[in-house]
């Protein structure tokens, strides 16, 4: 075999390696850029919670005001869980429940007066208490988070995560 053979195979094995490493570079990348998207998303995720939290925490000190008065749902189905707090984009009264949603920092809460029990959870005594739903939205980003708790004027009962 002559020396110029040799140096043809020279260049091809190199080529063959240098392609290979391309390859690994690329992929490196793509796997780096998918995951600063996750960490993007975790992060809105984690806003929008927060942002919910702090309307929830707005709203149940509101009602816990030696004041706060509201009147009853004007009918069963005006009790429900409010369905536009999925898709609620401004404050104001509105939507199927009725509710008039007020604004905060990132977000929005609503108050339901939703009825009287005489045992709420944990409750032993015969004394009817005020039940209130409080319903609280985080947005961040295209991330939407969405809390309820049942609350009586001094405390709360029930809390849970929609969204």
């Amino acid at each position: 075999m002559s020396v110029n053979a040799q140096r043809g195979a020279v260049l091809i094995v190199s080529l063959v390696f240098l392609l290979l490493l391309t390859l690994l570079a690329t992929s490196s990348m793509q796997n780096a850029t998918l995951q600063e998207k996750v960490a993007g998303t975790f992060t809105r995720r984690d806003a929008s919670f927060q942002s919910a939290e702090t309307a929830l925490r707005i709203a149940e000190a509101k009602l816990m005001a030696p004041v706060f008065s509201l009147p009853a749902c004007s009918s069963p189905a005006r009790c429900l869980p409010p369905p536009e707090a999925l898709t609620l984009s401004s404050s104001g009264p509105g939507g199927v429940s009725g509710m008039d949603w007020v604004a905060t920092k990132g977000g929005f809460y609503g108050i339901q007066h939703v009825g009287q029990t005489d045992q709420p959870a944990g409750g032993a005594d015969d004394q009817l208490w005020t039940l209130y739903r409080v319903t609280a939205i985080g947005i961040a980003g295209d991330s939407r988070t969405v809390l309820e708790s049942i609350h009586t004027q001094e405390r709360r009962v029930m809390w849970r995560q929609r969204q």
